[in-house]
């Protein structure tokens, strides 16, 4: 196991330091990354060939969605084991390998534990199935009694973020509570068993050298027994229940034991004060920042969520993170190219016109406004390719229970987990070895070919090398990263900030949302900017970093 205590290697910090606060951290999607045997799926194999181009990329950490032991239902976040990895994947002790050569290139690795749900495979709930109605197996998960006059009916409404509804019955006649596929029912967390259970968990990934744990649905764990409907009391019945801060109190304390390990939350929060509750100091180190992600390419609306933010993390003295796209949401070059640029789940469409020239314009200066703020920054895999939203796959190929469950009406997420391309003129594009029987587990656009990794390098244009040449500035310069920020009289659909650095180093972002050029401060050099200056003015949807005069 890796030696955490040991002297870092160069590029990782001591144990001890506060290294989630300002890193840049590459979110891996494993099934989609790097196919390693040529079966068409992603894997462990293929991230460690791949490490080094991570390194030259200049990110601090990876976060690995699941890799888990699961029948997939969910992209594995149906875990039947959480102490394993899929065969799909490879085996433990390769992951334990990669994590001991991501450490060696100065990567740290953060795994995603998935808390609120398992899979309907997993032998506690195959157990619960077998012991039947009133059994101490079945009070691990919510089986409740139907209603109707022979319990036909579900014992509440509420929805599922999958569409649908969210209980299931099973053969004996009880039904299992599921907020998202049938294939994932919810633990109930008011059981002592299965607290103990994932806080072993938690120990389980930091002593085989995990730096972080990200918490999936972190909002959802603690549910309101009597079961009332939505709207019908005070508080939702299971979002954001004051409760489910005892568990992060709890895997807090196990965190801080081993030093330098970071808990990092999925929090979908619209409600501010109540997003940075998790982030007080015995809680969460880290929470993404979905207020950021969800904003239209709009100055004032993205300062006010920039404001936001920064003022609510304050009083509990927790970094802000930054994020423009993940594996759930429409990646943002599509989102910038059309009339509406925010995001939102119910208003998610494949069916509205995309400008993907305009929103690669965008996506370019928003790259740079977010490794430009206070904070960390997460980058989704294959952003710094400027790869957009797949949205042409045959309805025979989907795959995502979302597209499923709603039958077509939310498009769902393969659009954003295709297959990375990596090199070559067709498809696969090196996402599999050369003469792999398998297609890729979804199909790649024929257009990547002029996106691959291979084909961006040494092109000083491309996507790739300013996301290089911004991430290494990002390394180099004292003034980003963690620290203060403060604003610039600019034009009201422009957003011009400094960071002060030592010795007067200090450096100016500027980014232009309006339709039209605008002046530069007056400054001594240009350090990077997202496209061509003309002159002293940065042209419409454009970004640059200066050291001011």
């Amino acid at each position: 196991m890796v030696d955490i205590g040991a002297p870092a290697p160069q590029g990782v910090r001591s144990a001890t330091d506060a290294w989630w606060r300002d890193a840049a951290i590459y979110q891996v999607y494993v099934r989609s990354f790097a196919d390693g045997n040529g079966d068409g799926v992603g894997d462990l194999a293929g991230v460690r060939a791949h490490l080094p181009y991570l390194r030259d990329l200049g990110i601090d950490a990876i976060w690995f969605n699941p890799f888990y032991v699961s029948p997939q239902a969910d992209g594995g976040y149906d875990v039947s084991d959480y102490r394993n990895i899929d065969p799909i994947f490879g085996d433990l002790a390769e992951c334990e390998e990669m994590i001991r050569e991501a450490h060696a290139l100065g990567i740290r690795v953060i795994v995603d534990v998935v808390p609120n749900h398992c899979s309907d495979q997993h032998p506690w709930f195959q157990a619960a199935l077998a012991a039947g109605p009133g059994s101490p197996e079945r009070e691990l998960f919510w089986f409740r009694p139907g209603k109707g006059e022979h319990g036909e009916l579900p014992p509440t409404d509420w929805t599922s973020n999958f569409g649908g509804g969210t209980w299931t019955r099973v053969a004996d006649g009880e039904w299992y509570l599921h907020l998202f596929d049938g294939a994932q029912p919810d633990w109930n967390w008011d059981h002592p068993a299965v607290r103990e259970e994932h806080e072993n968990v938690l120990r389980f990934w930091f002593d085989l050298g995990a730096d972080g744990i990200r918490i999936d649905s972190a909002g959802l764990l603690i549910k309101d027994p009597n079961l009332p409907e939505v709207g019908t009391t005070e508080r939702h019945p299971f979002e954001d229940l004051d409760e489910v801060h005892d568990v992060y109190r709890a895997w807090r304390r196990i965190a801080d034991e081993y030093g330098g390990r970071a808990l990092i939350g999925e929090v979908w929060m619209p409600d501010v004060q109540r997003f940075t509750n998790y982030l007080r100091p015995d809680e969460m180190h880290t929470a993404f920042n979905m207020n950021f992600l969800c904003s239209p390419w709009d100055a004032a609306l993205l300062r006010d969520v920039i404001d936001d933010t920064l003022r609510s993390h304050a009083p509990v003295d927790a970094p802000a993170t930054w994020v423009l796209s993940n594996h759930d949401v429409t990646r943002h070059v599509s989102r910038y190219g059309r009339a509406d640029t925010s995001f939102s789940f119910k208003g998610r469409t494949h069916d509205t016109p995309v400008d993907l020239e305009l929103g690669t314009r965008r996506a370019r200066a928003a790259i740079m406004l977010a490794l430009a703020l206070p904070g960390s920054a997460y980058l989704y895999q294959g952003e710094e390719l400027g790869l957009w939203e797949v949205e042409d796959i045959p309805a025979e190929l989907m795959q995502d229970p979302m597209w499923h469950r709603t039958a077509g009406v939310d498009p769902g997420r393969d659009g954003c987990r295709v297959p990375l391309p990596w090199s070559g003129a067709e498809a696969p594009f090196g996402f599999s070895p050369d003469g792999a029987a398998n297609k890729p587990w979804l199909p790649q656009p024929a257009a990547w070919k002029a996106y691959t990794a291979e084909a961006q390098t040494g092109d000083p244009g491309s996507m790739l090398e300013l996301y290089r040449r911004s991430l290494s500035l990002r390394h180099s310069e004292p003034a980003l990263g963690d620290g203060p920020m403060s604003w610039l009289d600019s034009d009201p659909q422009v957003l011009a900030f400094r960071r002060p650095g030592p010795d007067g180093l200090d450096l100016i972002c500027v980014v232009n949302l309006s339709d039209a050029a605008v002046d530069v401060p007056a400054y001594a050099q240009v350090l990077v900017a997202s496209g061509p200056l003309d002159g002293n003015r940065l042209p419409a949807d454009t970004a640059v970093w200066i050291r001011p005069a």
